[in-house]
């Protein structure tokens, strides 16, 4: 029989989910979802295409056995190529009125839990195979929103006081000001063009006035269950959570003597929300623009490589500082080259960077694929020697442009990677997230695209019977 503590971890009510056939344990006790069975079973719990579980109750109860216990290995593309995405997804309208409002707890947790259900369904209907939550419960108030991805930490961290921007402060040039794309295309970023934004400028920031910890909880653990909820009784492969890395200040602090004082404290504090997310059996996510754009930020303007890598090489030890104690094989590591709309003409080349973030201590490292600047990159891997047991998250559909990628084009990309570094080691993903950054629309759209040529790239591969594996 399975211990109480485990019992407590993730015992469901079969009253609240009339529609889960997970694992009985021998009290009676509902102990797994569907979808953690599926996740223990190696992916052979369910078929596919009747999207029934199946199996004998034994079996079932083995594999429940082994996801309480742990044993819950992130998966990666055995028999086909599975298909992900980035993260944020389309919020409906309602909610993004809702956290423009500031409704109640009481008001928006319950259109939450709905809305997470919704998102977790589009994306079984869409063909995606690893799924999450779309983000959702990270407030974004403007149907174009760049940057939820990170903002929602300050309402999850202690130390922070919202202070008024001075009227002659400028977020973009304080970030951005060093940057070479912006200096050479400067007519460009002058115009109302280059622009796409939340209709009102944020006049508020954050300050850090005192000690940094993480007060989250409650949020995280909403989040997880409602996700979880959402999850009984679909069949999916793995799924997964985002969280933010933020180790670089965008604005002056108060408490802390050292810029890196402060970030080390941030990564502290939201490695309890990594624990939190890995803790509850999901897969989390850290979302890390920041190790590429600091090239552009900081160091495009002179092109002085060496001291870009310097710093690269402290953010990675700050990564996997925050990530003491959080299994790697739960890991999921994402990097983008940002979301403005631009030429990025000095995007830092994958292959400068690419050693560095194979150190990060992750099981599945996520990188932009399918964009003009980085589509080309998939040779780097070519020349990169892939740790074993680990993969590879290639964009093979962008954020970047409204043109729908044909599932011709989307499987040839998925090939050239499988190609590099093997067809299990390849899933199928976005440049990085569509909420918030493209219409609904043509997100979900591109979502179909994906798994579409996912299928395609599919049956060329395991058709080889001396395909490189």
């Amino acid at each position: 029989m399975l211990s109480p503590a485990v019992q407590s971890r993730i015992a469901l009510d079969p009253a609240r989910y009339p529609e889960t056939h997970g694992a009985i344990d021998r009290t009676g006790i509902i102990v797994a979802t569907t979808w953690e069975l599926d996740r223990a079973a190696t992916g052979r719990c369910c078929s596919r295409n009747t999207r029934q579980l199946v199996g004998s109750p034994e079996v079932r109860y083995k594999a429940a056995q082994l996801v309480l216990g742990g044993h819950n290995d992130m998966k990666r593309s055995t028999n086909r190529i599975l298909t992900s995405h980035v993260g944020s997804l389309p919020r409906p309208a309602d909610l993004i009125n809702m956290y423009r409002e500031q409704v109640p707890a009481e008001k928006l947790d319950s259109r939450l839990t709905s809305a997470v259900a919704e998102v977790v369904r589009q994306q079984v209907e869409a063909g995606i195979d690893v799924v999450n939550d779309g983000e959702f419960g990270k407030p974004m108030s403007d149907e174009v929103d760049y940057g939820a991805w990170a903002t929602y930490i300050h309402q999850r961290l202690s130390g922070f006081e919202m202070r008024d921007l001075p009227a002659d402060f400028n977020i973009l040039n304080s970030i951005m000001g060093g940057s070479k794309d912006r200096s050479d295309f400067a007519d460009y970023y002058k115009s109302p063009e280059a622009y796409a934004g939340p209709s009102t400028r944020p006049v508020r920031f954050p300050m850090n006035v005192g000690p940094i910890r993480y007060t989250g909880h409650e949020l995280v653990g909403r989040d997880i269950k409602n996700f979880k909820a959402a999850l009984a009784g679909k069949n999916v492969e793995d799924a997964f959570m985002t969280a933010a890395v933020t180790g670089v200040n965008f604005f002056p602090g108060e408490y802390y003597k050292q810029p890196e004082e402060q970030a080390t404290a941030v990564a502290e504090a939201m490695r309890e929300e990594y624990k939190a997310i890995t803790d509850a059996g999901i897969n989390v996510q850290l979302d890390d623009p920041i190790i590429v754009n600091v090239y552009e930020w900081r160091f495009s303007m002179g092109g002085d490589m060496a001291a870009f890598r310097k710093w690269a090489e402290s953010h990675v030890e700050l990564v996997n500082h925050a990530l003491a104690g959080i299994p790697e094989e739960k890991v999921r590591y994402h990097i983008c080259w940002g979301s403005w709309k631009g030429p990025h003409s000095t995007d830092l080349p994958l292959r400068n960077v690419i050693d560095l973030m194979l150190k990060v201590k992750a099981n599945q490292y996520s990188v932009e694929a399918a964009n003009p600047q980085h589509e080309h990159e998939w040779k780097d891997w070519r020349d990169v020697k892939l740790p074993a047991g680990k993969a590879v998250i290639p964009g093979v559909v962008s954020h970047k442009t409204n043109v729908l990628e044909h599932p011709q084009v989307v499987a040839d990309r998925i090939m050239r990677y499988a190609e590099a570094v093997g067809r299990e080691n390849v899933v199928a993903g976005t440049d990085c997230g569509l909420g918030g950054r493209i219409h609904p629309q043509i997100a979900w759209a591109k979502l179909r695209a994906l798994s579409a040529g996912a299928e395609k790239a599919s049956r060329q591969l395991w058709a080889r019977t001396a395909f490189p594996t």
